[in-house]
């Protein structure tokens, strides 16, 4: 069934009525004998944007002082972006505006530094209030500081009203020059309006470079808990520093000295970067996480030039000159990264730097050359998008305001292949031979669909099973497009060129603020991102590495920032990463196709929908790399209990299973869908895990379900083809 301009009527109301009550058993063959390529680790990525991420464990808010002091209201935030979601935390004066001024004549880093004219009879200085501090728990850190040796300075931690609620360090005697000078502190109480002041007294007045603080135990600038939680979650890659942010970024800002390295206005989110997590931080973060660095160059606003300098400075021999300035750096090893990412979606005219598609395959090339030169061993991903994307994109960015300004063209989605729509078209022609992997995104929205006649995002008003089968289909419509690239390029079929899925989320929101909001559920986005892992595991032979936008945003927080677990998307990656990685996938059939949903093909439906055949439930196999275990996936996307039974081909279940199962909490309320916004928040969610004393033949699934079957096989019950 083929609905290209709307959707079918049909299907849907099987659908509603497949959601009232449970279906009739679904039959799952699995067929052991018929085995696909190992399913990579590196689908189980992390994105991080911008450089300096929430993984990082800096407490102060403009350490180096990008922003004027003074106590001046400040304007209204920008809505959305990473760089201001609401208030921004800033230092105030202590003392009177007039005691502070921002001193461009001799600034420790970046346009300006504060200086502080101070007075006997009071300290003068500046504070930052909004910290959150825990009783008992020690902080560092550290402050930078020149002036008249007369002046008297103090640092203090703050975490109550009353005098002796504070810690203070006196620093020692000051000189002309800057000096560091270390700090040390333990709170006494819990709050989350901490607040850290520096002040002097005395006579003279003395500059503050930069200050820093940190709780005690991060583990080289990062935050202790957060590491050990995503390395636990299966983080298998991690992409850096962005996505929009890499088009104006330079690499070269986060070298050397953190506090010498500069803040920079960042143009991608209209925020500023600290520049304080550099290339050598990543490569620490991506150690403690045992993942996989994946880099991404600036093909925006930056030059051939300089990411082959960056390629040399990450691999090169320390005998190269970038070589010789990541040895001055502390790091003298090469560090051998091997996957590059060319540029984030120069497609978009929303990115700095974007360029026709007619121009812009010449400048990837010109990238790739210049860094294959420096190490011909890396394999790079090409900024690409089918036309659905840019389809979508476009719908997207003129009604939901993601880029309202953009210019309005004649030509109705979906745009063809070989229009100048297709990017990945021009770029597969013009630069096959410089691309090992297709960067492909996408997100979708699981309450809309794109109605054709129209050309706008509609409210779907469908049920859940159908809700979480848009980000799937997405995935469906990359392999679509490729079989028409094949079609179209017959010389593409002797080349090693997969996908990177390196973004993608859903984006839970209804068409407009003034829209009733969607009924939704706490499982929506978990089963999504289950089956769009499902479809990477289907074709693991064309996907060499996938990376979840949120991938980083699933750890749960207590009141005070810290990590205390993984939230529900964050124990999907895990079940899936620790029974899948390095699988075999196998094939599963069954009598029950997956049905179309209401959308426009080419624009956010495929031809042929993605799934198993076993609607409504989903299903993937695979076998461990030793053949001596089965592992099954299923999800039940219905809000009725589903059966389903397993018939077994090519293997021998020899004994106990193990069962991990993830369903929304007893009594807990559907999730609120609130515009520009991901979904629920909450606390850590938990996993039930259970042995059977023997390999279930028949599944009973709950409601709103992932559960994932681990079978111990017979030994010697494997067939191979």
């Amino acid at each position: 069934m083929k609905c290209v301009s709307t959707w079918c009527a049909a299907p849907v109301l099987f659908v509603a009525l497949a959601g009232a009550a449970a279906a009739q058993p679904v039959t799952a063959r699995i067929d052991a004998t018929r085995t696909g390529q190992p399913i990579s680790p590196l689908v189980f990525g992390g994105f991080m944007e911008p450089a300096t991420t929430q993984v990082w464990a800096e407490m102060l808010s403009d350490r180096k002082f990008y922003y004027e002091i003074n106590s001046k209201p400040e304007p209204a935030a920008p809505v959305g972006g990473f760089g201001r979601r609401g208030p921004r935390r800033r230092w105030l004066p202590v003392g009177g505006d007039q005691f502070v001024v921002m001193d461009s004549k001799s600034p420790y880093v970046g346009e300006w530094s504060p200086l502080i004219q101070v007075e006997a009879a009071s300290p003068r200085g500046i504070g930052q209030t909004g910290l959150a501090l825990r009783a008992g728990r020690a902080y560092v850190g550290r402050v930078v500081l020149s002036g008249s040796p007369g002046v008297k300075v103090d640092v203090s931690l703050i975490w109550g009203p009353n005098p002796g609620d504070r810690q203070t360090v006196s620093v020692g005697t000051l000189t002309a020059g800057y000096a560091k000078f270390p700090l040390k502190f333990t709170a006494k109480a819990d709050t989350t309006q901490g607040r850290l002041e520096i002040t002097g007294s005395g006579g003279g007045a003395f500059h503050i470079g930069a200050t820093s603080l940190m709780p005690a135990d991060n583990v080289s600038g990062f935050k202790a808990a957060s590491v050990r939680l995503l390395k636990e979650q299966g983080i298998g890659i991690a992409r850096w520093p962005g996505g929009n942010f890499v088009s104006a970024y330079d690499w070269r800002d986060g070298l050397g000295d953190a506090d010498r390295r500069p803040p920079r206005r960042e143009l991608a989110w209209n925020g500023m970067e600290t520049n304080d997590m550099g290339i050598d931080d990543f490569m620490t973060f991506c150690r403690l996480l045992n993942a996989e660095p994946y880099i991404a160059v600036n093909t925006g606003l930056g030059d051939d030039h300089s990411a082959a300098e960056e390629v040399e400075y990450v691999n090169g021999p320390a005998t190269s000159p970038m070589g010789k300035l990541r040895a001055a750096n502390g790091h003298a090893a090469p560090y051998g990264v091997k996957i590059w990412g060319i540029g984030n979606e120069m497609y978009g005219p929303w990115q700095w730097g974007h360029m026709d598609v007619t121009q812009y395959p010449d400048k990837h090339n010109l990238f790739v050359r210049a860094m294959r030169k420096v190490d011909p061993a890396i394999k790079v991903i090409a900024s690409s998008a089918t036309p659905e994307e840019l389809s979508w994109t476009y719908i997207e960015n003129r009604q939901l305001g993601t880029f309202p300004e953009r210019e309005a063209v004649s030509d109705k989605v979906p745009y063809g292949f070989g229009t100048k729509y297709d990017w990945t078209g021009a770029l597969l022609a013009r630069s096959a031979d410089y691309i090992d992997y297709l960067g492909e995104h996408f997100y979708g929205y699981p309450h809309l669909a794109i109605d054709g006649p129209s050309q706008q995002f509609v409210e779907a008003n469908d049920s859940i099973a159908d809700r979480v089968r848009r980000m799937p289909n997405k995935v469906q419509m990359k392999f679509e497009a490729w079989e028409e690239y094949l079609k179209r390029m017959p010389s593409l079929k002797g080349k090693d060129i997969r996908f990177a899925f390196d973004e993608w989320a859903p984006r839970n929101r209804p068409v407009s603020a003034s829209s009733p909001a969607p009924a939704s559920s706490l499982m929506l986005n978990p089963m999504t991102n289950a089956l769009v892992y499902h479809e990477f595991f289907r074709h693991s032979d064309m996907v060499a590495l996938g990376v979840a936008t949120g991938g980083m945003g699933t750890l749960a927080l207590d009141p005070y920032g810290e990590a205390i677990g993984l939230r529900m998307e964050g124990l999907v990656m895990k079940v899936l990463h620790d029974r899948f990685a390095g699988a075999l996938p196998v094939a599963v059939t069954g009598d029950s196709p997956q049905r179309t949903i209401k959308g426009t093909v080419w624009v956010d439906l495929p031809e042929r929908p993605s799934g198993s055949s076993t609607y409504p439930l989903d299903v993937v196999a695979a076998l461990s790399a030793d053949r001596k275990k089965l592992v099954i996936s299923v999800v039940n996307p219905t809000e009725a209990n589903q059966e389903c039974e397993l018939k077994l081909g090519g293997v021998e279940a020899g004994g106990a299973a193990r069962v991990w199962q993830l369903t929304a909490p007893a009594g807990s309320a559907p999730a609120p869908v609130v515009p520009g916004r991901g979904g629920f928040n909450g606390p850590p969610a938990t996993m039930a895990e259970s042995t059977l004393a023997e390999a279930p033949r028949k599944l009973t699934l709950p409601p709103a379900s992932i559960s994932v079957y681990e079978i111990t096989l017979r030994a010697g019950g494997t067939q191979r083809p």
